[in-house]
């Protein structure tokens, strides 16, 4: 290659600098984005292969972080280096320098965002009790949507600021604009707020079967503006989470166990003996269930037509088809065992007392 002819064309001149430093300039951005490339891919192959070795995940998080450098990082620090070799007027240098900074706080939304997921993962992970991590759970969606809100608003007020923008002012007006967007979206706010209140205080979490004034069902979904609850009836009920807060609220899936009151009665012509015998069966069927736990069976009151027992005792268990179960158990042994005993079930009857014309005494009829 004759150098007399490439010489002179190395020596053109574009925009203040010649051939040559361009060259040398791509040849430098060459360089460094391909090394740049290749030192990251092996940090992250190096890590990678510790990981294998230890049992904890802060290393396996490390080495996500190294993999997901995105090309443009790279590319940016690249173009900042080729462009030592070039001389520049001021305001393309200005952007070449910036660019590094600003694609490196683009760059952290992505670590910012496997941080976030990273570290509440992690807490939730480490929670052993079952009902205690459903609530966890149901809280970390919203946590994680206000964690990166936070953090792309604070790298975007940094890019701004990088870039020369005065966000003095500009923080003041969102301010004075805050004002007047929440007084136009109190209600929304308003929710949002009772959001955050349900999922600091857990009244309720997703699972648990709650009534709401006329209202009961299953939670399904806490969301930041709505609570929905499937019904027994199978529709969904909707509830803005301002609403659930103000309403008093019957959480059945908290109960250790339920205390059931019942009463039964039997005829007027049950004898004495019986009478005293009922409280121990009774007693002895409820022992003979396993969810069951008998507290007490009493001869409640004479009513109008029957001999009354009360009888208290507890479900354990929080699950309605339990006590059902339960309760149908309960009824069909004492069915069985007062047709054994001749013990009957009393039911509405009037006595009427009939006197007969001329006749001293007066001879009763059930009616």
């Amino acid at each position: 290659m004759d150098w007399d002819i490439i010489h002179p064309v190395l020596d053109l001149t574009f925009w203040d600098n010649t051939v040559q430093a361009w060259l040398i300039a791509f040849a430098l951005f060459c360089v460094a984005y391909i090394g740049l490339g290749f030192f990251k891919n092996l940090i992250a192959n190096r890590l990678a292969s510790l990981a294998k070795r230890t049992v904890n995940n802060v290393d396996d998080f490390a080495t996500e972080l190294i993999a997901d450098i995105r090309g443009f990082l790279i590319a940016a620090i690249a173009l900042y280096i080729g462009s030592l070799a070039l001389t520049l007027p001021k305001g393309p240098t200005h952007v070449i320098q910036a660019l590094p900074i600003l694609a490196l706080l683009l760059q952290s939304v992505f670590w910012g965002n496997r941080l976030i997921s990273f570290g509440l993962d992690k807490y939730l992970n480490s929670i052993q009790d079952e009902q205690r991590r459903l609530g966890t759970q149901t809280m970390l969606g919203p946590m994680k949507f206000v964690a990166r809100l936070l953090l792309i608003s604070i790298l975007v007020l940094l890019a701004l600021d990088n870039m020369g923008m005065d966000i003095t002012t500009l923080v003041a007006g969102l301010g004075v604009g805050g004002v007047a967007i929440a007084l136009a979206v109190q209600s929304i706010l308003g929710d949002l707020f009772a959001a955050i209140s349900i999922i600091i205080d857990k009244p309720f979490v997703v699972g648990d079967f709650i009534v709401v004034g006329d209202f009961m069902g299953h939670v399904e979904h806490i969301g930041l503006k709505t609570t929905r609850v499937r019904s027994l009836g199978g529709e969904q009920l909707i509830f803005s989470n301002s609403d659930m807060l103000s309403s008093r609220i019957r959480n059945y899936k908290r109960m250790n166990e339920r205390r059931i009151m019942f009463r039964f009665g039997v005829t007027y012509q049950t004898p004495l003996k019986q009478l005293e015998e009922i409280p121990g069966i009774v007693k002895q069927i409820i022992d003979a269930i396993e969810l069951a736990r008998f507290s007490r069976t009493h001869f409640f009151s004479y009513g109008d037509s029957s001999l009354d027992f009360e009888v208290v005792y507890f479900v354990l268990s929080s699950e309605y088809d339990d006590y059902m179960d339960t309760q149908q158990a309960i009824n069909l042994a004492l069915f069985k065992q007062f047709t054994d005993a001749g013990i009957e079930f009393a039911y509405p009857t009037r006595t009427l007392f009939v006197t007969h014309e001329g006749e001293s005494h007066k001879e009763p009829h059930l009616v």
